[in-house]
């Protein structure tokens, strides 16, 4: 059966891909939140905090 596929599957894959990258984001904020102390002074140090 060539092409055989269930209706479900394309948007299944979206909605992983979406889980998936929602939790990628959520990391990297919740480590934004946990390092902005030390980030904003590595960029003091280096002279590029004034666009904050």
């Amino acid at each position: 059966m060539s092409g055989f596929s269930h209706p479900f599957v394309r948007p299944a894959a979206l909605a992983l891909a979406a889980v998936a990258l929602a939790a990628a984001m959520g990391l990297a904020f919740a480590g934004w939140l946990e390092h902005a102390p030390a980030i904003f002074m590595a960029l003091v140090e280096s002279g590029l905090a004034w666009c904050f």
